[in-house]
């Protein structure tokens, strides 16, 4: 293919399922995914991780750190700084428990992949370095979920720093996939006094790239993307800092964005609403065009 879109190769005959009727939708899980950015000499970079070959979903493709919703994190009472719990709820559309728990999960991934934790012990604070030993066995723990977030943060008497993300968008997964998602992408500024690392067993490489640099691999073909991915990069290329993109994020539409697939003559015509970059023509026989 001319670009790096991600395209599992058994959506063909998922798609002809689903329109047929012989497919049954799956329910997608809540998650949540960051795109961590730190400014630089040349404008923003964004923290990127390339998912191991070997992982059965977008293997090899670039992505945020990024994870699944504890449920457990969904009615703990923590100790909570920025937004209420009442103003997520209304920005993420979903109730206050479901607000909270999303929001665990995007500072929870981001800890548990990249090794930045956007709490600290006071609302205006933000932990420093994260990389001892006792602070690498909780975080195991959490990868583990041996301990939920909410246990985490109240073990160590810290805060969650809600006001340190930013909602961006929200992606659910296509109805015709085996493994569905609904997942809203927020953006946050990496903490002054933390450094990300490769703390993801699902990663084999991480990167800190402008937004456009890495748009511009993917059009090249070097770089492996889901459609989400390199539709937020595009987003960020237009921002000079961090704080801008931060500032712009409440403004921003949360309207979800799914995949439609219909049957046209002999082909399937896959598309994104909004996204016309990633449609796609799928003769019957299963090549892409």
């Amino acid at each position: 293919m001319a670009n790096g879109q991600w395209f599992p190769q058994d959506w063909p005959e998922r798609i002809r399922a689903l329109a047929e009727g012989t497919l049954t939708p799956v329910v997608p899980k809540r998650a949540a995914t960051v795109m961590l950015l730190k400014d630089t000499a040349a404008g923003p970079a964004v923290h990127m991780l390339r998912r191991r070959a070997s992982m059965a979903f977008a293997g090899g493709a670039y992505a945020y750190p990024g994870g699944g919703v504890d449920p457990r994190d969904d009615d703990h009472q923590i100790r909570w700084a920025g937004p209420t719990r009442a103003w997520w709820s209304r920005r993420l559309a979903v109730t206050e428990t479901e607000a909270q728990a999303i929001v665990c999960a995007a500072v929870r991934e981001t800890y548990e992949e990249a090794g930045v934790l956007l709490a600290g012990p006071t609302p205006d604070s933000v932990v420093g370095d994260t990389t001892g030993a006792d602070w690498e066995a909780d975080r195991e723990a959490l990868v583990a979920r041996d301990l939920s977030f909410a246990e985490f943060l109240e073990r160590r008497g810290l805060v969650l720093r809600s006001d340190l993300l930013g909602a961006w968008t929200r992606w659910i997964t296509p109805e015709f996939e085996s493994r569905r998602y609904d997942t809203w992408f927020f953006v946050a500024a990496l903490p002054a006094g933390q450094r990300t690392r490769n703390a993801s067993t699902e990663a084999d490489r991480t990167v800190w790239i402008a937004p456009a640099d890495a748009a511009s691999a993917y059009d090249k073909g070097e770089l492996l993307m889901m459609p989400p991915t390199i539709a937020t990069l595009r987003q960020l290329s237009g921002y000079s800092a961090a704080a801008e993109a931060l500032a712009a994020a409440p403004g921003r539409d949360l309207t979800p964005v799914l995949a439609r697939a219909r049957l046209d003559g002999e082909e399937i015509v896959l598309s994104w609403p909004g996204h016309e970059e990633f449609t796609k023509h799928i003769p019957t026989g299963g090549a892409t065009a």
